[in-house]
């Protein structure tokens, strides 16, 4: 009977223990995932985007598949949608256009991963949510409208923002001044299809550029 407030105290001090290990065992949170920087080289000069891979893991994820096994150097920026009137606001877009395109991946809307689409945003292009695989393209000028927005009716994910440009918007302005006659299969790109397409000769992850154009990855 005398040991029983010694087993007591013995069961409150282990108690103790126990409840500090977990403090103890916490560590401290992994920093931020740098962005990864990919080199799109065409007969116009180099855009250089960085990938907000901390933001979007699963579209970078999906565009490094490409690049890293080298197959949009089969591919084209083939379209160049110009607003109305102007000519240094739209989008160009590149990719395979479904030709020897990897399976589709899940959609990862703006107002998850908390990007923009602003003036240099890549974005990957979309029919039905779920649907993107290679196409891609970046914004000339800031386009709201292409972001997610919840209180929309319809489909309204938006598309899904994954990087930005870094170095070469003054290519990408030139891909979008270019001749647009191509036939377009689809009616909603009629008037927007490059002819002839500008080749995109390689793409490969490069180390972070330096330079007055860069600019930090943002939260796009």
């Amino acid at each position: 009977m005398t040991h029983r407030p010694f087993v007591r105290r013995e069961i409150l001090v282990g108690a103790g223990l126990l409840a500090a290990f977990p403090a103890a065992a916490q560590v401290a949170p992994a920093p931020p995932k740098p962005p990864v920087y990919v080199a799109i080289d065409t007969p116009q000069g180099r855009i250089v985007i960085a990938l907000a891979v901390a933001q979007a893991p699963i579209t970078t994820a999906n565009f490094l598949r490409y690049v890293d096994r080298k197959l949009y150097d089969k591919a084209t920026f083939f379209r160049a949608s110009r607003a109305p009137g102007a000519v240094d606001y739209g989008l160009i877009q590149g990719g395979l256009q479904n030709v020897g395109a990897l399976p589709p991946v899940a959609h990862e809307p703006t107002s998850q991963t908390g990007l923009k689409h602003v003036d240099g945003t890549v974005s990957i292009a979309r029919t039905a949510p779920g649907t993107a695989t290679s196409d891609f393209f970046i914004c000339i000028g800031d386009a709201p409208y292409l972001d997610a927005n919840p209180a929309a009716t319809g489909d309204n994910l938006g598309f899904a923002a994954f990087g930005r440009v870094v170095q070469g918007m003054d290519v990408a302005k030139k891909i979008l001044a270019l001749p647009t006659p191509g036939k377009a299969i689809n009616p909603v790109m009629k008037g927007q299809i490059l002819d002839p397409p500008v080749p995109i000769t390689s793409a490969r992850r490069v180390p972070a550029p330096a330079g007055p154009d860069v600019t930090a990855p943002p939260k796009l």
